[in-house]
């Protein structure tokens, strides 16, 4: 089977089918627009995207009356940075930014990919965070960017 573009994502689904496969994928396999993967159940998939599409996690890519085949990212190494004011978030997003670092928002966190030396850096701003192991809803995109 070869899947050209996605159906929809399980967050925004009215009706499930009774049966989910998954494929599971590292976030970063999110942004590959051709690829082959297999489902936990053994069935192979041609994953064949138009355009700049991108898939996430909960990416619908086939489904009838019986059954569905769903992305399911595993779980990220991250720092998950929690600043206690604005001047925390701006001091680690321009540090962060300097290092054209990609990160995530979820409601009060930033997420960035682990790396010991932001980590360094945390502890040496005294900003709060914690490394773990996170389901990110989209691969952590570098923007290509160079000083002049």
């Amino acid at each position: 089977m070869i899947v050209e573009q996605v159906i929809g994502n399980v967050t925004t689904l009215v009706k499930k089918a009774p049966h989910v496969e998954k494929i599971y994928m590292p976030s970063e396999n999110l942004l590959k627009r051709i690829q082959r993967v297999m489902t936990d159940h053994g069935k192979e998939i041609g994953i064949r995207l138009k355009g700049n599409q991108c898939l996430m996690d909960g990416d619908i890519l086939y489904m009838d009356d019986k059954n569905m085949i769903v992305i399911s990212v595993t779980p990220d190494d991250v720092l998950t940075i929690m600043p206690t004011s604005l001047q925390q978030m701006g001091e680690i997003a321009h540090q962060l930014g300097n290092r054209h670092l990609p990160a995530q928002f979820e409601g009060n966190e930033m997420l960035v990919q682990y790396d010991y030396l932001v980590e360094e850096l945390l502890q040496k701003l005294e900003i709060p965070y914690k490394r773990e192991k996170r389901k990110v809803k989209q691969a952590f995109r570098h923007i290509g960017h160079q000083h002049d």
